[in-house]
């Protein structure tokens, strides 16, 4: 287990909503408890993301690797955006340049994986 946290209640509440429609969490405040809302960078970061993905879709791959660049540089810990893109830029998303993103961030006190919400029970709702 790469992070250390059991899937199974999970996987459990995901099988309700699913199958019964039961969602884990029943009301927008409980919603909105569980959401991080992007900084001004972050958001900027998406749209330089999104750019340069419409821009190596079209064959530009030198203009979009230079916004792939720069939406790293707004959202270094963003893994969505700098790991994300390592395939489509012929970089190993497992290789040197992931783990070296991963001991940054970690070495910042900050975990691979945050505790989700207990969805204990969900299944039976």
């Amino acid at each position: 287990m790469l992070h250390g946290r059991p899937s199974a209640p999970h996987l459990d509440a995901l099988r309700a909503w699913v199958r019964d429609g039961l969602p884990p969490f029943t009301d927008d405040d409980a919603v909105r408890s569980h959401q991080t809302l992007p900084t001004p960078e972050e958001q900027l970061a998406r749209a330089e993301f999104a750019l340069a993905w419409h821009l190596h879709r079209a064959g530009r791959v030198e203009a979009a690797e230079r916004h792939f660049v720069r939406a790293g540089e707004l959202a270094p810990h963003d893994f969505t955006i700098r790991r994300g893109t390592m395939p489509m830029r012929g970089i190993d998303p497992m290789g040197p340049e992931f783990r070296a993103m991963l001991t940054d961030w970690v070495g910042k006190g900050n975990a691979y994986y945050l505790p989700l919400a207990d969805t204990r029970g969900a299944a039976e709702r």
